[in-house]
């Protein structure tokens, strides 16, 4: 279903349990044929505890965003104009603001915005106005070191220096703090500062973490040594960066209700969140749906990313009868006749779906055709013929082969000296001595980087995100063969001098 410019469109906000408003603002075609027409929507100040009728859409006004680094704006994006299932249409009314769009965002996420105006709103005023008010031009001395006052995060390098941490209250702009050696201390403080809203936690010596008072949006977490968690019903970003014990209790007032969990493998063997609303699982190589099906029943949102993976039972993804975002990358393992249909699952509003077997992306595209008509966000891209599959479901590079600026020739060469690094790799073992195993890895590391250092020298293709994946590549394959190395392998296998021989070497 595509809008008219004017209309308003209503949504159930599950946080703040009533409805709120947006509005289409623009209309406009997509970058190419294949693409959707795009819609400018614009969230509304309108919140209620049923659907507004006409006389109240002509007392809806555009909401004004001033919480954290928001300085008053509306939100406003162009979003794809197909119509997620779950909004209403509630009438029509001259556009309530005519300004240029140039932002864009990847749905409909109405009701965001004015839940963090009001956690803002919620937040002492003076507090809020030394927040605005800090500059980057004012230092302050906090741990024994000088900072801009409009310091945002922090680390151990200014935590371990600190005896009372109410010094922090000297950055009125600090809302993320990480750490590797949290405390009781530290977090009390946290419980104790509102606009702390984001924690990178991992302690050796506390077990029981309470963040019940506190007002984090995302806590990141390395649950080691923990036995019992309380989070914050603020909390919508949860991510467990390790495996848990099994004996971990997650409480939570919502029972997850309003979380989205991430996981870099299946590392949700643990007790609590029965009712969460969204799971993303990152680098799986092989997963089971019936053990998410079980484990949580009751998701809206399922993100599944393979290293590449394999699924089985993809077909009970029908056993999540709540299920509104469903997005795969890199999975395989299952065929087109597996995949479950529109009728199986009815509150779908967004399939989004990339390196995937080519039969089943064939499929699923003609399967829900008619669903995309009426309003389902659907995006199938990068479908794997049988050959592809044989040749790159080892190869971390894989996802470089369809990059718009990167020619199919380059992610080949790519490709190509994971494999020959990966030849290096096996050919050491423990009974060889520790100067070769160096020149092997030192010959290795050079020939790795230079092959990349060539690539953009002629193309200059390599940006942030490549940057990052080449550095990674590497480091995961000197960890896997540390381990395959055994007692031996940090004795044998120089990862820091590797390192910094990469990070000398590279141009890019």
């Amino acid at each position: 279903m595509l809008p008219q410019v004017g209309d308003i469109y209503c949504v159930f906000s599950q946080k703040l349990q009533q409805y709120v408003a947006c509005q289409v603002t623009h209309l406009k075609e997509g970058s190419s044929p294949k693409e959707s027409p795009l819609a400018a929507i614009l969230e509304l100040d309108w919140t209620g505890d049923t659907l507004p009728d006409e006389d109240t859409l002509h007392t809806m006004k555009p909401l004004v965003c001033n919480f954290y680094f928001w300085s008053d704006r509306f939100d406003h994006n162009y979003v794809s104009a197909n119509v997620p299932p779950e909004y209403s249409f509630v009438g029509n009314i001259p556009p309530l603001v005519d300004q240029e769009v140039t932002s864009y965002a990847g749905g409909w996420y109405i009701g965001n915005s004015i839940h963090n105006q009001r956690r803002w709103e919620r937040i002492d005023v003076t507090k809020r106005n030394l927040f605005k008010s800090a500059s980057p031009d004012i230092e302050v001395v906090v741990g024994g070191q000088t900072l801009p006052q409009n310091t945002t995060r922090i680390n151990d390098m200014i935590l371990q220096k600190i005896e009372d941490f109410s010094e922090l209250d000297k950055l009125p702009c600090l809302i993320s703090i990480e750490t590797e050696q949290g405390t009781l201390e530290l977090a009390h403080y946290i419980n104790q500062n509102p606009l702390i809203h984001e924690l990178q936690w991992k302690s050796s010596i506390v077990t029981e973490l309470d963040l019940r008072h506190s007002h984090l949006n995302r806590l990141m977490l390395e649950p080691d040594h923990l036995i019992t968690i309380y989070l914050n019903d603020d909390l919508i970003h949860f991510m467990l960066n390790s495996e848990p014990s099994p004996d971990l209790h997650i409480h939570s007032v919502s029972d997850g209700r309003f979380i989205d969990l991430q996981c870099w493998n299946h590392f949700f063997q643990f007790h609590g969140l029965d009712h969460l609303a969204g799971l993303s699982l990152v680098r799986i190589q092989e997963i089971d749906i019936n053990t998410i099906v079980e484990r949580f029943p009751y998701l809206t949102e399922l993100r599944v990313s393979g290293k590449p993976g394999v699924v089985h039972h993809i077909q009970n993804l029908a056993k999540l009868p709540h299920l509104q975002i469903l997005n795969t990358d890199d999975l395989f393992g299952f065929e087109a006749d597996e995949f479950p249909s529109p009728e199986q699952l009815p509150k779908l509003s967004a399939l989004w779906m990339s390196s995937i077997p080519a039969n089943v992306a064939k499929s699923v595209k003609t399967k829900y055709k008619k669903a995309a008509t009426l309003g389902l966000d659907l995006w199938i891209t990068k479908p794997r013929k049988p050959e592809w599959l044989a040749e790159n479901l080892l190869n971390p590079f894989r996802d470089w082969d369809g990059r718009e600026h990167i020619s199919a020739a380059n992610a080949k060469k790519a490709a190509q000296s994971y494999k020959k690094m990966l030849t290096t790799t096996r050919m050491i073992d423990a009974s060889i001595q520790a100067d070769t195993v160096y020149s092997l890895l030192e010959k290795m590391v050079t020939e790795y980087t230079e092959t990349f250092n060539k690539m953009d020298r002629r193309n200059h293709i390599i940006e942030t995100i490549e940057r990052e994946e080449i550095y990674a590549v590497l480091e995961e394959l000197l960890t896997e063969l540390q381990q395959q190395l055994g007692e031996q392998g940090k004795l044998l296998v120089d990862k820091d001098g590797l390192y910094e021989l990469f990070d000398k070497l590279r141009d890019f």
